[in-house]
Order: C-alpha cells, then structure tokens, then sequence
C-alpha cells in the first residue's frame, strides 16, 4: 500500500497525521518540543504546493506520503486517476491511499498557519499552531488509526477517504464524531 495524506499546506496536520503513521508521536499529551520536532511541521512554502513528499515506511513496509493541494479542488482527482492508469497499464497489485486531513483542523491551527505561513510573522503563528496541534492530535491519531483500517479493508486499488466524520467542535476542547 502507499499511502498519501492530503490537506491545503501539506504542513500542518498532514505532517502530524504522516508522523503518527510512521510511529514518530506516541499517543500521549504532545509538548511543543513534540510537534515543532515532526519533519515538515510548518516548515513547507507555497512553492512546495502540489509536491508529494516522501516520510518514510510504515512498520508493515508501506510508503508514507504528504502533499499540499492548496485551494485546487482537482489535486485528489488527479492523482486518482494518474494511479488509476499506472495500475491498469503496469498491472500492479498495490493499493494507493488517499487520505484527507483537512477536517481535524481547528481554528486555532488555521489561524496559526495563516500568520506563520502566509503573513511570516512566527512570533504569533507557532504558538497558535502548537495549541491547535495540541488540540487535535487525538482526531489526527483517530483518523490515522482509521484510514489504515479502510486500506486494509478495502478492495479497491485507489481509495480516496474524506475523513468528513472529523470535527473539529467549535467553542470547546472536546472533540466529536458527526
């Protein structure tokens, strides 16, 4: 299997997600030492949009990848259909993993991504990006947890998870399931 995680930086929760995946967090209280520690974490630019980034094999051997798609709605299909066709012309057995990030997203974190990110001014971004990683590191795990369950599952060669069911619940710590 390869697996590709997806949201709009391709920084933030995709690296979190990507760093649980490949056993880099354990499934405790995250420091801030923890999450500025994890490859990629708010280190990715806007040049960097639409790369797949490789971080490293699972503990079953299976690749794991980022990408940030940015605003473009099309990135997912592509990459949908581009597996598609190198599977069906190379008649390969893998399956790929596409698994979308983005709904564990708090608004904390979105605004810590958008003042470091786009405006540079870190001073304010990170501590805001901390906190929200520290907020939703539990769905980030879940979903991770999820999205290897639906590979395995699965009898598709290309599986596109949406991960709509994660929320983030607005005006308090807790997290929910729609």
């Amino acid at each position: 299997m390869i697996y590709i995680y997806n949201d709009f930086g391709g920084t933030h929760t995709t690296s979190l997600a990507a760093a649980y995946h490949l056993r880099l967090l354990k499934p405790t209280a995250l420091t801030k030492e923890d999450i500025l520690s994890v490859p990629y974490f708010n280190q990715l630019t806007k040049k960097e949009a639409g790369q797949i980034l490789y971080r490293g094999m699972d503990e079953e051997n299976n690749p794991v990848y980022t990408i940030g798609r940015r605003s473009s709605k099309y990135v997912v299909p592509a990459l949908t259909d581009l597996s598609t066709i190198l599977i069906r012309r190379y008649g390969s057995n893998e399956k790929i993993i596409l698994s979308n990030t983005s709904p564990t997203v708090p608004p904390l974190m979105t605004a810590g991504g958008f003042l470091s990110r786009e405006l540079g001014i870190d001073w304010i971004g990170v501590p805001l990006l901390v906190k929200g990683a520290q907020q939703c590191h539990r769905l980030i795990e879940q979903l991770v947890k999820e999205t290897k369950q639906v590979a395995k599952s699965s009898h598709e060669h290309v599986v596109v998870i949406e991960n709509k069911k994660y929320q983030y619940k607005m005006g308090k710590k807790d997290i929910y399931w729609k």
